[in-house]
């Protein structure tokens, strides 16, 4: 992978219309996200050093916001610092909370330390007047957006394959246990009334207070200093690709490592804004729904990689005996070569190149079994060898070779190494995502989830309209309707349409067909190489079926 993440992902997989309609959409879920984070910190954070007003609590919002940015024009290699000290602070406070609730809090009200009546209590749903299960999901998801963090890193990262994937999951993993921690803990040691009104009460259930104070503040500046370090580049590669020509300026970079400056600048005024009119339970909702629709979108672009690679599988078993089959031999009686081969010389040469890459890389494949870990791979990949990026190519079963892969700027699907993760790679659990993701949109509010929907289609229009000529993605021969179609019809017991027709000009018994030469012999045509001619009378050569 590239610079630009989760856009990089999406357009090389569905195009780049779609791509830069996610990108813009998430990126401003992003800012959205960014301004609800500093936000908690500025409430807070004016609680603790007792300063009423809510100007102050944006202002200590805004301080925060542009320190962090200063941090991210510094580069990553400051960012990555300062996260590791934000991950111990966190694992600290984490541990300070748990090791603090088997203490005496009986001076506390409504702590009563551990107590199965407590738990038993705080089991059962009682939610307040207007909310419902979906708001309160609604507040919660902006948790775990974070998860595109290492994504968005890609251009930056040594080894983006083997990095992102690891780094996500164990990111997401490690969150996962300490929210359930949270949950179990407090619903256990908390009478009900009190976790619904005091927001603090973590303090007073750990034993140093201080310690998760300092926590909490990090959290929420780890999750700030992320996102803007993710969304500037997610930003930068759209202006950097023509995508949206109005965003031409803001692919210009600072230093060696191209730091998005002028993305960022946009992104921190776009954070203060929401910053300045946004309270946290107004913006929650709001940053919902950009992820929402970004993640539907990455389980669709999954499932249209598989569902791709499956076609060019067929295809190639379809016309593997046609292309590279039985050696056929010419007027000459050299074996292997047709008459084509001396109107085009590198066909020869392209069939050695070929058989020669299959012979060294055994069992290889390109397109195998799609939910194998199907990725993608490009003509960027810079760690293969010159000869082994000609001679890409596609080893079936029966060991016949069909060129593919990453010539000329072209886009190959290969299958990825076998990971512990690899289990986790199904095409039918993507396109589950993708309807679970939609209906969530819908529950949680279908007004924000709506609008979100709307403002990515005029977004798709535009792009189609200002930049018509960019690519169209690995996965553009997949259409999904004509794939639901086929389906229903294959379920009723009719036969569907393929996705390759071959016509062929039928041959109708007792016509004889004879050839004449309808060029004349002169000074124009005596220079030229005389293939395919013949006399009146006499038989045509062999040719290739067409295709």
């Amino acid at each position: 992978m590239e610079s630009g993440g989760i856009y990089f992902l999406i357009s090389h997989v569905l195009g780049s219309q779609v791509g830069g309609s996610v990108g813009l959409v998430y990126c401003f879920g992003q800012t959205v996200g960014i301004s609800l984070c500093v936000t908690g910190f500025g409430e807070s954070m004016a609680e603790l050093v007792s300063v009423p007003g809510m100007w102050a609590e944006k202002a200590m919002g805004c301080g925060a916001l542009l320190l962090l940015a200063l941090i991210n024009v510094a580069g990553v290699k400051w960012v990555i610092k300062v996260q590791f000290i934000l991950l111990l602070l966190v694992v600290l406070a984490a541990l300070d909370f748990l090791f603090g609730s088997f203490l005496d809090h009986s001076d506390e009200p409504g702590v009563t330390g551990w107590s199965a009546v407590t738990w038993t209590n705080n089991t059962s749903p009682g939610y307040t007047q207007g909310t419902s299960w979906f708001t309160v999901l609604g507040v919660f998801f902006p948790s775990v957006t974070g998860i595109m963090a290492g994504i968005n890193m890609s251009g930056d990262l040594r080894n983006p394959a083997r990095d992102i994937p690891v780094g996500t999951l164990s990111a997401l993993g490690l969150s996962t246990v300490l929210y359930l921690v949270f949950v179990v803990v407090l619903g256990a040691t908390v009478e009900r009334k009190v976790l619904l009104n005091d927001y603090m009460i973590t303090e007073k259930v750990s034993a140093l207070g201080g310690l998760l104070v300092a926590g909490l503040y990090t959290t929420t500046l780890s999750s700030t200093l992320a996102s803007l370090y993710g969304s500037p580049r997610v930003l930068q590669s759209i202006a950097a690709e023509n995508v949206v020509p109005i965003l031409s300026p803001l692919a210009k970079g600072k230093g060696p490592n191209k730091v998005p400056v002028l993305s960022l600048v946009v992104t921190v005024i776009v954070t203060l804004i929401f910053l300045l009119v946004g309270r946290i339970n107004t913006l929650a909702p709001i940053v919902t729904m950009p992820f929402l629709a970004t993640y539907a979108t990455i389980d669709y672009a999954y499932f249209a990689l598989a569902m791709t690679a499956d076609m060019q599988r067929a295809r190639e078993a379809r016309f593997r005996g046609q292309t590279f089959g039985t050696p056929t031999f010419d007027s000459r009686g050299a074996a292997g070569t047709t008459d084509l081969d001396h109107l085009f010389p590198e066909r020869i040469t392209h069939k050695k190149v070929i058989t020669k890459t299959a012979a060294s890389s055994g069992s290889s494949s390109l397109v195998s079994s799609p939910d194998d870990h199907s990725s993608i791979k490009s003509d960027t990949d810079h760690s293969t060898k010159e000869e082994e990026s000609i001679g890409s190519s596609i080893i079936t079963g029966e060991g016949v070779v069909q060129p593919t892969g990453s010539i000329g700027g072209m886009m190959g699907i290969s299958n990825k190494p076998s990971h512990w993760y690899s289990y986790l790679c199904n095409r039918w659990i993507s396109l589950a995502g993708v309807g679970v993701k939609v209906a969530m949109m819908v529950c949680v509010h279908w007004a924000y989830g709506l609008i979100t929907l709307l403002t990515t289609l005029l977004i798709y229009i535009y792009i189609g309209q200002a930049a018509p000529g960019g690519h169209p993605g690995i996965a553009n021969e997949f259409v999904f309707l004509r794939w639901l179609k086929n389906s229903f019809l294959t379920c009723i017991g009719q036969q569907t349409a393929e996705y390759d027709q071959v016509v062929v000009t039928p041959l109708h018994p007792g016509v004889e067909v004879t050839a004449n030469q309808l060029t004349e012999e002169n000074e124009d045509f005596a220079a030229r190489s005389r293939y395919h001619q013949c006399t009146p009378g006499q038989a045509l050569p062999d040719l290739p079926e067409p295709r």
